[in-house]
């Protein structure tokens, strides 16, 4: 089993696509590179931003397969194996092993909306067959919720199971799983998933996120962790807020997570279209994020080097992200605080 705790910001990664919708090897392992240069914690795969379910079984394997060999020990791989039943689940759980992933982050059972008890067996199963270390992963809105007796039943019943990504951005909700949990099992880790409530969380005892944003801004992200892991409230709050100008606009202004890839195309690399058909409607909508991005550079006073920037950078859509992160470790560098 894992012996160090999983605490940081781990990154759910998108993949990066061809012109024919297949995987984008090259490209994908330069991003990789890039989020390790960047200081992320660790890879978080095959997850919700990462649109395992619009791939094959054998391509999320594929993807780990990409990942784990270009990552070569250098970070942590928090894979995500969630599969439509537990008997493929712990398949999967069994290659990652083999592979190397520190840990895997299973889903609730999605589609069929049962009870604490039917998640409970559920994960009680696979964990009890699984050789690799397993994180819950709460996402309400898409999966059967996991409530805190039920947690709290697992941590104490299953030594395995290591921790949980909780995508519900409940405060409160965090509170009670820590309260519940943390005496008897203080190995037990909590990461958010939910990027507008990084730095509160971590306030009430989170030890870090599973946050999209920090594939776009991976420098904001890990200087926030730092912030608040040392205590420094107030600083990193202010970047909280800063952060959630960007989030807002790449999730709430097209689908998700079409606004992330779209976003961390700006940063330089060829993501490509992802598997959800586009048409219109989409393209429209990534127009008005392109158009949202760029009132955030102007507000900011960075549209003249955004300008710059884009023309030496061909794979940009005529604003570059690259300006946000230099803003904003420009001003952690005049307050003394930039690594």
């Amino acid at each position: 089993m894992s012996q160090a705790k999983l605490s940081g910001i781990y990154t759910p990664n998108i993949v990066c696509l061809d012109i024919h919708g297949n995987i984008n090897e090259g490209e994908t392992r330069r991003y990789v590179d890039w989020l390790i240069d960047k200081g992320v914690h660790g890879l978080y795969p095959n997850g919700s931003t990462g649109e395992f379910t619009r791939f094959t079984a054998e391509e999320r394997v594929r993807i780990i397969e990409i990942i784990a060999d270009q990552v070569n020990g250098r970070v942590p791989i928090l894979a995500g194996a969630a599969e439509a039943n537990t008997r493929e689940t712990i398949r999967a759980c069994e290659r990652y092993y083999d592979l190397g992933a520190k840990a895997v982050a299973i889903v609730s059972p999605f589609y069929y909306q049962i009870g604490p008890e039917a998640v409970y067996t559920y994960f009680k199963e696979i964990a009890d067959n699984s050789p690799i270390d397993v994180t819950l992963y709460n996402i309400p809105l898409f999966a059967s919720p996991i409530d805190v007796d039920t947690v709290a039943r697992l941590a104490d019943d299953c030594s395995r199971i290591i921790g949980i990504k909780d995508s519900s951005g409940d405060i409160p909700q965090m509170m009670r799983m820590i309260d519940r949990v943390r005496p008897n099992r203080p190995d037990f880790s909590f990461l958010t998933g939910w990027d507008p409530v990084l730095v509160p969380m971590m306030w009430v005892g989170a030890d870090g996120g599973t946050n999209a944003s920090s594939g776009v801004v991976p420098e904001i992200t890990g200087k926030i962790f730092q912030l608040a892991s040392t205590g420094q409230w107030e600083l990193a709050r202010d970047l909280q807020y800063r952060l959630l100008k960007l989030f807002d606009a790449m999730i709430f202004r097209s689908e998700f997570p079409e606004g992330f890839r779209e976003a961390i195309k700006l940063r330089g690399f060829n993501t490509g279209v992802g598997r959800q058909p586009q048409g219109p409607e989409l393209t429209a909508k990534l127009q008005v994020l392109s158009s949202e991005l760029e009132k955030m550079l102007r507000d900011e006073g960075f549209m003249q080097e955004a300008q710059t920037n884009f023309q030496s950078n061909p794979t940009g859509n005529g604003i570059d992200i690259e300006v946000i992160v230099r803003g904003v470790m420009a001003e952690l560098a005049r307050r003394g605080l930039a690594q």
